[in-house]
């Protein structure tokens, strides 16, 4: 498939996983994906956040770092830009919280 990042296969991960904010952990439903961006040699992740009101409480709308751990792994991201149905933004860069074949370290 070829867009605007390149030549690049779809990767990503639908599913259930873990956010950890703080000392909170909370059970949620995610669709990540993500690519290599060869400008600056990082792998960039992206997805939203299925609706989740104990998360729209911790979050408050407000952009919030957090671990997103998945059957896969676990990585560092950050939270923001809730979209109208109240959807939270996460994104992260290097290895993502699944499977992919362009991330070595």
């Amino acid at each position: 498939m070829s867009d605007e990042h390149g030549d690049h296969d779809d990767e990503g991960y639908t599913g259930p996983a873990t956010l950890l904010i703080g000392d909170k952990e909370l059970a949620v439903e995610l669709e990540l994906r993500g690519y290599f961006q060869p400008i600056d040699g990082y792998y960039r992740w992206y997805g939203r956040v299925k609706e989740n009101q104990e998360l729209a409480g911790l979050a408050g709308g407000k952009k919030v770092k957090a671990t997103v751990r998945t059957p896969h792994g676990e990585a560092v991201a950050e939270l923001s830009d809730p979209d109208p149905w109240n959807r939270y933004r996460v994104m992260g860069t290097s290895r993502p919280p699944f499977a992919t074949d362009l991330v070595t370290s």
